[in-house]
């Protein structure tokens, strides 16, 4: 209720605020817009003065003569003719005006919050859907500019009322009087529908936010919705939130229904009590004709002002709601702030990694990682070892920054990773997760990712990820297209040439979550075997989080983690004769490997 009550007391005021961003953005564009709405504005205003001239000049004489003098017609067509080619003129400014500040103010709102969603780190993500984060920067974007093509016609005709107002007085004041009282009926009907429509517009953005996350879902998660027949339960569960967003729009709707109706006969009432009190003033001698007919042109004229304020006040709720949501993405920052260290350029050595004392949870109930410590010294390989959610996976986020620690820290090279750069840590640190993500895009396009690489680096990096042969076999090799997240290849594929994504640039430390699993083990060995070669001079460091015997005897070290620490330390021979529990953990690993069908 406290936020209904804030939306209720502050839209109009906020709304405005919205505008000026938009405003003080595209000073130029907004400026050449309100001149083609002030030229319009005037211009009606002037088809007014030029009827009630001809009224009192051309038709009343017309009727007393019964002739119409040619001079005064030719001057009347004229005025009119130079009237409504000029307001044309100013009908095209405005509207080109204002659309190319709407559709600009859409472009540089998305490419901000695109950029945001990019800068912020992966704790925020965690803690926000997906179908949000579209939401945000689509249709919230959307609406918090829905204002913005309107207003350069709304404030010129507001200089088109001012003018018409003052007219209004100069030609019969009582009528003036009579006819603006309209104006206290249309700022209380305003007022009214923004009371009721702020909350309507609100739980509307919110729950296309939601209708976007779950379709979002069941279209991310098609082979399992179909696979396990759930086709029908995921559309109750769309439906449900699709029927309830129909419903808060309709209901808003019915009040908009309400007030537009209401708002343009409040005017329509105005001009017959003008009528009426201009008849009797006429009678009575105290007014013109001329002077009724032009009072009551203006009071049409100023409807339209009336109408076009309510239609710009009419979309603030939406807006502001949008824009808020918006701009709390563009606010948010995240924890993780960045230094300005450098690491060491043109080494040809892998890294030196040191992991001091790390604690890390994600509920402070549940400690994960608690007091971890090891180092990886350069051109070696480490393999981590544990059971399920003992930590590993986040151990590769914490190693390559996609979270920070609760206490102590990680080094690369002897820099705390806090201390680097924003984007130092890339150059040197490649992961390759166990989930190979594929862009709809070609071999070449997912394995450069749009870097400047030639086509030979590409094919070294392909032949270690053992990815050379179906490469080649493809029928248009680095140019066949995979597809939406790479559907036209194998598991073992995608794997690969995630593989060799992370490769082709030449990371001086490697880290593997699992990102072999599934490949063949034959080839799995070859894969680890290459990364161990010495690439010309370039050994990288590499991590690998492993749960094969063959892959972790390949490793000069192992670590093992068992409950969030470091339980066991040493190469594998060594372990297997030392630790019971590790030797049990990696037995039944092979053991489910055999007897599970390849």
């Amino acid at each position: 209720m406290g936020e209904d009550a804030r939306l209720k007391g502050s839209t109009t005021l906020d709304g405005f605020r919205v505008l000026g961003v938009g405003i003080r953005r595209e000073p130029t564009v907004f400026t050449v817009a309100t001149l083609g709405a002030v030229l319009f504005g005037v211009l009606t205003v002037a088809d007014a003065w030029v009827l009630g001239w001809s009224t009192q000049h051309v038709l009343i004489p017309a009727f007393d003569d019964g002739e119409v003098r040619a001079s005064l017609l030719v001057w009347v067509v004229a005025l009119f003719l130079a009237v409504a080619l000029l307001r044309a003129v100013g009908i095209v400014a405005r509207r080109l005006g204002g659309g190319i500040m709407y559709y600009r103010m859409q472009s540089h709102t998305r490419r901000s919050v695109t950029r945001q969603y990019l800068a912020l780190p992966m704790e925020w993500h965690q803690r926000h859907p997906t179908g949000q984060l579209l939401s945000n920067a689509y249709s919230d974007v959307e609406a918090a500019w829905s204002p913005i093509m309107p207003l350069p016609m709304a404030l010129g005709t507001v200089v088109m009322m001012v003018i018409a107002v003052v007219q209004m007085f100069l030609a019969d004041t009582a009528m003036a009087v009579v006819g603006l009282l309209v104006f206290p009926a249309v700022v209380a009907a305003n007022l009214l529908y923004q009371r009721y429509s702020s909350p309507l517009m609100t739980r509307a953005q919110g729950l296309r936010a939601e209708v976007s996350e779950i379709a979002h879902e069941s279209f991310d998660g098609a082979m399992v919705v179909k696979t396990l027949g759930r086709e029908g339960e995921e559309t109750d569960r769309f439906g449900v939130k699709v029927r309830e967003l129909r419903d808060v729009n309709i209901r808003a709707g019915r009040i908009r229904a309400v007030f537009d109706p209401a708002l343009a006969s409040l005017p329509s009432l105005g001009v017959l009590v003008v009528l009426s009190v201009g008849v009797s003033r006429v009678s009575s001698g105290a007014t013109q004709a001329g002077d009724v007919v032009t009072v009551a042109y203006l009071l049409t004229i100023v409807s339209f002002p009336i109408r076009a304020i309510g239609w710009l006040l009419g979309e603030f709720p939406r807006s502001v709601v949008g824009y808020r949501r918006a701009q709390a993405v563009l606010d948010a920052r995240g924890s993780m702030a960045f230094g300005d260290a450098e690491l060491p350029r043109d080494v040809s050595s892998g890294a030196l990694l040191e992991v001091d004392d790390l604690h890390y949870s994600y509920d402070e109930a549940a400690p994960l990682l608690q007091g971890v410590a090891f180092d990886v010294q350069p051109g070696r390989t480490v393999a981590l070892v544990g059971a399920t959610a003992s930590g590993k996976s986040t151990l590769t986020s914490l190693m390559t920054r996609l979270v920070d620690p609760d206490a102590g820290g990680v080094r690369l090279d002897g820099t705390d990773l806090r201390d680097l750069r924003r984007g130092e840590l890339p150059r040197d640190v490649a992961l390759v997760p166990q989930t190979a993500f594929m862009f709809d895009d070609t071999v070449r396009g997912n394995v450069t990712l749009g870097a400047d690489v030639p086509d030979e680096d590409v094919w070294a990096a392909l032949r270690t990820a053992q990815a050379d042969g179906f490469v080649a076999a493809l029928p248009e090799g680095l140019d066949t297209r995979l597809g939406e997240r790479g559907t036209s290849l194998s598991g073992g594929q995608r794997q690969r040439l995630s593989l060799a994504r992370a490769l082709v640039r030449r990371p001086r430390l490697l880290i593997l979550d699992d990102a072999t699993s599934a490949v063949d083990p034959e080839v799995e060995a070859r894969i680890l075997a290459s990364l161990r070669e010495d690439r010309e001079g370039e050994a990288a460091s590499l991590v690998v989080v492993a749960y094969r015997k063959a892959t972790i005897s390949l490793a000069d070290e192992v670590v093992h983690l068992d409950g969030g620490r470091i339980v066991g330390r040493g190469t594998h021979a060594e372990l297997l004769a030392t630790s019971p529990a590790y030797a049990q953990l990696v037995n039944a690993y092979e053991t489910d490997a055999e007897g599970t069908p390849a």
